[in-house]
């Protein structure tokens, strides 16, 4: 009986040691994909190479590198080759960024409000980050709702993109940080809970919230902050 239960014992606790160390390679891997997204948003702004585009061909060019990335990613997460990929993908998502960056950067208070989304979506994080080290309950089941809801949330955006409305950038926005504030509970306590065992796979997911946060937090500031010359 007691052999029994010290087997269990240290069952748990070699599991335990495998999740913690997930997430911690997680959090570093995610503090380090932020420099190629900063270095990819700085070329976007210095060369204005994604100055042109707008419209059907911002998207397709945004879409078709982001996808193709992600099936990438996918495919290497178990190989040495993992990380690099994830890292030229948030230098891509960088790059694509740099359009509205560029935008923002145009009003007088333009690196204020930079630096307001930037804390502001550190503050989600930190938020969700705390919450699922404390929910005990079971949350798998939110994972289906939030993936309908970002589909959803995405041919929103698409036919936004043509519709060019205020109101309806507005209400993509305000979707969109909940959603994926929710995305970023729903997958920090996955690894928590040893759902998720590659930190490749898990980096992404927290990127794709993380910047989808970020770009609609931007996005609102620059529409009810921003201040003309």
């Amino acid at each position: 009986m007691n052999d029994n239960v010290q087997t269990l014992d240290y069952g748990q606790s070699i599991n335990l040691a495998e999740r913690n160390k997930v997430l911690r390679n997680t959090y570093l891997l995610l503090a380090l994909s932020l420099l190629p997204t900063v270095l990819g948003a700085w070329v976007g702004v210095a060369t204005g190479i994604t100055a042109a585009l707008s419209g059907m061909v911002g998207l397709v060019v945004f879409l078709v590198g982001a996808f193709g990335f992600i099936y990438a990613i996918e495919k290497t997460k178990n190989s040495a080759a993992g990380v690099p990929v994830l890292l030229a993908f948030t230098f891509f998502m960088g790059l694509m960024l740099s359009r509205m960056i560029a935008m923002v950067l145009g009003f007088k208070n333009g690196s204020d409000l930079i630096m307001t989304a930037f804390g502001g979506t550190a503050g989600v994080f930190f938020a969700m980050a705390s919450l699922a080290t404390v929910i005990k309950r079971d949350i798998s089941g939110m994972g289906k709702w939030l993936t309908v809801g970002a589909v959803l949330l995405m041919v929103g955006a698409i036919i936004n993109a043509f519709v060019a409305s205020s109101t309806g950038m507005i209400v993509i926005s305000l979707l969109a940080i909940g959603i994926f504030s929710a995305f970023i509970l729903y997958d920090l306590k996955r690894i928590i809970d040893g759902g998720e065992t590659n930190y490749i796979s898990a980096t992404l997911g927290l990127y794709l919230s993380l910047f989808n946060v970020f770009q609609s937090l931007l996005s609102l500031l620059g529409i009810f902050g921003g201040e003309r010359d």
